[in-house]
């Protein structure tokens, strides 16, 4: 604590904008400070110290890890907000332990999540499918939304799940997550995603950089390969634009 306020001291001398991130994860780090501290959960406090925190266990570069480590930093959802963000480690797409899918999966969760997007590959040599992951504008414009609201997992059944948050111009960011080894058809539902009975909402695919033709209405249905996710950004419709078709 000392030597970060040190910090925090030092840094409105420097002229350049700076984050702070605090590195400390949330589970117990050594035995003798557990038992006077109790379990170090800096998401509860280190907003007071920092721009950032580690809410997680060091990531490795594999799917049970990735998925892990979103689970970990999922609990402490309510504690992010602009200028203090949960931070499940950094990324380690292109560094070729998991698949693209996988990488696309790990890219999507975090940046939904608002955790810092650190790049953990050596940039130098990236594929252009990495590029293409780290790279995508339209992911990364949901991680810089100025709403600044961590998404949640708001539906688990079997190893199907739906990731959302709300995003500012009423928009919401959906992910349908499949941790299976097997295809799975995924359903958001409006209750579930925090979205009005009946709201009829525009649907873009973040990844496939394209707005659906049909209109939604009470829920969104999509089909997901294994290991692998959907990231759709939902924006309501005025009753105008309703006349559209709708499924």
């Amino acid at each position: 604590m000392t030597e970060m306020r040190r910090w925090l001291e030092a840094i409105p001398r420097d002229k350049r904008p700076e984050l702070l991130n605090r590195c400390q994860h949330h589970i117990r780090v050594y035995a003798k400070i557990d038992a006077l501290m109790g379990d170090m959960h800096p998401a509860l406090w280190a907003d007071k110290l920092g721009n950032s925190w580690r809410t997680t266990f060091d990531i490795n570069d594999s799917w049970e890890s990735m998925v892990s480590r979103a689970d970990q930093n999922e609990v402490y959802a309510e504690h992010a907000r602009p200028g203090g963000w949960n931070d499940p480690d950094m990324l380690e797409v292109g560094n070729g332990g998991m698949s693209n899918d996988e990488y696309i999966v790990h890219f999507s969760l975090w940046a939904a999540s608002k955790a810092p997007l650190i790049i953990g590959c050596d940039v130098r040599s990236m594929t252009k499918e990495t590029l293409a992951i780290l790279g995508n504008e339209e992911v990364i414009a949901v991680n810089q939304d100025p709403l600044g609201v961590q998404a949640k997992k708001v539906r688990m059944y079997g190893d199907s799940e739906v990731w959302a948050g709300p995003l500012s111009g009423y928009r919401t960011v959906v992910v349908l997550l499949n941790r299976s080894p097997e295809f799975r058809t995924i359903t958001a539902q409006w209750d579930d995603i925090g979205l009005p009975l009946n709201t009829v909402v525009e649907v873009r695919d973040l990844w496939k950089h394209a707005t659906l033709e049909k209109r939604f209405v009470n829920e969104l249905r999509a089909d997901v390969h294994h290991h692998a996710c959907k990231m759709f950004l939902l924006t309501p419709l005025t009753l105008s634009e309703e006349d559209e078709p709708k499924v």
